[in-house]
């Protein structure tokens, strides 16, 4: 048996394995799609709308080449991509996944990097959004915004060590761009921005409606992908596969002090971080250093649900995915170990937040969680907004067509 034969069974094992399990828990999969749809619509939508939109504008107008021209001495010594990989990297830390991926895409097919810079680049630049970590999984799920700050410096820190691994991808035989003597020109780079926006000859209107539609494809896009990941996380719960694996690993975390009852968090966080670190959360009788080391990794490994959206935006182009995925197993490590080496030293600051006394952090890490609270409240009337904005886009496109 070949092996293409051997992916074909394989494949299609699994779609009626899925396509059997919907058919013997019809109401547990409704379920379970219904709150991957309500994520989505409530937060995910209307969070990373706005960044898609701008980016794609800035993309558009040239702020991309002006930012990669100054940051070039930066970017190319430490993580041998172009220092347009600078805004991505910038751009992919403010709006979380799959944000990072989606510009590198675009840069690749722009041509603004090659296939070796662009695996390289997204390694290390899709990662959650502040607004996630602190808002959600500390205020949210802990209730504690000083482990706010740990898990952000361990999960950041980490994406950034991640990069710093990945530049020996590809080997010291490949050549890269040679970088420009000196520090750049800040004339240069308006020139290089004015050249590019002159060359995209779009009028702002159309840049605007293509940014609009572009943004909206993509967040339909992960959408799916959210609620498919739910269904699939809960119809392997009732199967017990997820059981099993916690089992397993129940055997296997002893012997590096972590509680055994983590182990089923664990594995749900695998496939899905929201599910995994609010099941985290509530493992009250485990340490909390053992509760946020494991939730470092979830958010660092990031879920197969978000690796699936980044192979789909990969899919498009030459960059390969098996870097990331294993990218994202060093963050996850990293993360790990980088909670362990500050839990000491933010141990009292993170114990000590009380609830009842108002702090300069609660009130840092108040607006998220207000803001959080907001998006879950409105952000289905912007989800609806803009998805018959999108309509009408369609519409207006295919009259122009005919």
């Amino acid at each position: 048996m070949t092996k293409s034969v051997f992916k074909t069974l394989l494949l299609s094992a699994s779609a009626l394995l899925l396509a059997g399990a919907l058919i013997i828990f019809p109401q547990e999969a409704v379920k379970a799609s219904v709150r991957g749809l309500d994520m989505w619509w409530k937060v995910v939508f209307p969070s990373l709308l706005p960044f898609f939109i701008a980016s794609e504008m800035l993309i558009g107008f040239g702020v991309v080449k002006f930012v990669g021209i100054l940051l070039e001495p930066f970017m190319r010594p430490i993580f041998r991509v172009p220092g347009a990989g600078g805004f991505v990297l910038a751009m992919g830390m403010a709006s979380g996944f799959p944000a990072g991926a989606k510009l590198t895409a675009r840069l690749r097919q722009e041509k603004q990097l090659t296939s070796l810079e662009a695996t390289r680049l997204v390694s290390f630049t899709n990662s959650s959004n502040p607004l996630f970590i602190c808002g959600a999984v500390a205020v949210g799920f802990f209730h504690n915004p000083h482990l706010g700050i740990l898990l952000a410096l361990a999960h950041y820190l980490g994406n950034l060590s991640v990069g710093i691994i990945m530049r020996f991808y590809g080997g010291s035989s490949v050549i890269d761009s040679p970088s420009k003597k000196g520090l750049p020109s800040f004339k240069e780079a308006l020139r290089e921005m004015h050249r590019y926006r002159l060359s995209d000859n779009r009028p702002i209107g159309k840049l605007l409606g293509d940014a609009v539609s572009s943004a909206i494809q993509s967040l339909l896009m992960i959408g799916g992908f959210i609620i498919l990941f739910s269904v699939l996380n809960k119809l392997l719960l009732l199967m017990n596969v997820t059981s099993l694996f916690s089992h397993l690993l129940s055997l296997v975390f002893p012997l590096f002090h972590l509680s055994t009852d983590l182990s089923l968090p664990f594995v749900s966080g695998l496939f899905e971080i929201t599910l995994g670190s609010r099941l985290t959360s509530d493992v009250t009788s485990s340490h909390l250093l053992h509760q946020t080391i494991i939730t470092s990794f979830i958010l660092g490994f990031s879920g197969f649900s978000v690796q699936a959206q980044v192979a789909s935006i990969l899919a498009e182009t030459d960059i390969k995915f098996l870097p990331f995925f294993i990218a994202r197993i060093l963050h996850g490590c990293f993360a790990m170990m980088i909670t362990i080496l500050l839990w000491r030293p933010l141990h009292s600051y993170i114990t000590s937040y009380n609830p009842s006394v108002p702090t300069s952090t609660n009130e840092t890490f108040g607006w998220m969680s207000e803001y959080w609270h907001v998006c879950i409240t409105y952000g289905p009337l912007l989800t609806i907004g803009f998805l018959l904005l999108y309509v009408w886009l369609l519409f207006k496109n295919l009259r122009r067509a005919l």
